[in-house]
């Protein structure tokens, strides 16, 4: 894709390493933002560049540090409805505060609902976001929610180590991505499995479906603790599995969940780069998935005005 005068592609310094694949794939660079903290850590932000009559493209995880990050995507936005941009786009790689999606409990708050009306308040034009924890979420905002799945590149991933067939085994950590494991287990042609919804660390999990003797891929929507993950590896160790990976999109790592992650009975976790992952959070039995061309291609096809159906496509139906 050339470079295009109308719109301009933006980068926060959240994630810089996948703004930059993503920039190279449109091949457009991104361009400039003077940012700044204060001592008492308020966020100054200019753009640089003038973007007056132009759609603005910004792309910025809601991460650790969820709170602050999200400033500078606001900050940003203010800056950018203030110099006239045609458009406001944002790109949410991962949406933070996406959990707190309903009331559990009396005198709860939704926070997933307050970002999405702060967001909007600000003028924005539309969303790009990947496996949110509920797609019921992209009904909390009334403009255009592209909801992105990293399943494209997660199938390029495992085909190329040549983890598929029916000696594969994909297991659903709870019921909530049972029907994203079916819809892998169709791609690869394996088998699937699900751990129980028993949360309670003192009760062992347990595993429904045949994984003795089978490569079992555990796959989640995200790994933050790393308690789940780490309780369905040692169920599925517990019931004869002879490896086990584990598979998500967003690699948060909370606490101590590098440290645990790598002493447990897992053999590999893979993760994809939608949450920049420091230095001190990697360890060995990590490997990162980049999603930078699905987000590439997703953005083509809105500044081009064409159908996302390409990009959320089963690699069958694009192949046929």
């Amino acid at each position: 894709m050339t470079a295009n005068p109308k719109f301009r592609l933006f980068d926060l310094g959240i994630n810089t390493a996948l703004s930059t694949k993503v920039a190279e794939q449109l091949g457009v660079p991104l361009s400039p933002v003077e940012i700044r903290t204060f001592a008492d850590h308020e966020i100054y932000e200019r753009i640089v560049d003038s973007v007056r009559g132009i759609d603005v493209y910004v792309i910025a995880p809601i991460a650790d540090p969820v709170n602050q990050n999200f400033m500078k995507l606001m900050i940003f936005i203010d800056a950018a409805k203030r110099t006239s941009a045609k458009s406001i786009n944002v790109v949410i790689p991962y949406m933070g505060y996406a959990r707190s999606d309903r009331k559990t409990r009396s005198r709860e708050p939704i926070v997933a609902r307050l970002v999405a009306d702060m967001l909007e308040s600000q003028g924005i034009k539309r969303v790009m976001t990947m496996d949110l924890h509920t797609p019921q979420l992209q009904g909390f905002f009334d403009i255009p929610v592209d909801h992105l799945i990293a399943l494209p590149a997660q199938v390029d991933f495992l085909e190329k180590a040549g983890l598929v067939g029916q000696e594969v085994v994909c297991v659903a950590s709870g019921p909530s991505t049972l029907k994203l494991v079916q819809r892998l287990a169709t791609e690869i042609n394996s088998q699937w499995a699900i751990i129980d919804g028993n949360r309670d660390p003192k009760q062992p999990a347990r595993v429904t479906g045949n994984v003795a003797g089978k490569h079992a891929i555990i796959v989640a929507d995200m790994v933050d603790t790393g308690q789940t993950m780490m309780k369905a590896a040692t169920a599925l160790k517990k019931a004869g599995a002879a490896e086990i990976d584990g598979l998500a999109t967003h690699g948060v790592f909370s606490e101590q969940a590098s440290e645990n992650l790598q002493n447990s009975d897992l053999d590999h976790l893979f993760v994809s780069d939608t949450v920049a992952i420091p230095e001190e959070k990697q360890f060995p039995k990590l490997q990162v998935i980049s999603v930078a061309s699905l987000f590439a291609e997703g953005l083509k096809q809105v500044i081009e005005q064409k159908s996302l159906a390409t990009v959320l496509k089963p690699k069958e139906e694009k192949e046929g």
